[in-house]
């Protein structure tokens, strides 16, 4: 068995440069009522390899290598927006993204009373 860390390596790497890009961590935008969202995204990786050889005697020689890789992906929140107004909404560790969707009303209540303030200032 040949050991070719070089090419295993290059297959990792080129494993993470397409696994970790803006896309990965920008997530797409999507339409919530008068909401612009986009989600937020943090993306952990780590890899590792190794390998050896070794003999016993003149009769037996042995030969081994392995790799692995890792990846996480973990919501932490959405960029809202709202006209010319834009929040980071933060997912709580506790409570994921439904602590984001509890938040929503808030934010439209913070829009309209700012809304209402601007109307009554003009």
């Amino acid at each position: 068995m040949d050991l070719h860390f070089e090419e295993l390596l290059k297959q990792i790497t080129d494993f993470i440069k397409s696994e970790a890009k803006t896309e990965t961590i920008v997530g797409e935008q999507f339409q919530l009522g008068e909401f612009k969202c986009v989600p937020v995204i943090k993306v952990g990786m780590g890899f590792g390899s190794g390998g050896g050889e070794g003999t016993e005697g003149k009769a037996r020689r042995g030969e081994g290598m392995g790799a692995g890789a890792g990846i996480g992906i973990e919501p932490i929140g959405f960029l809202v927006s709202r006209e010319d107004e834009i929040s980071f909404l933060a997912a709580g560790k506790t409570h994921g993204l439904a602590a984001v969707f509890e938040k929503v009303p808030d934010l439209i209540e913070r829009i309209a009373k700012n809304k209402s303030k601007e109307e009554t200032m003009a």
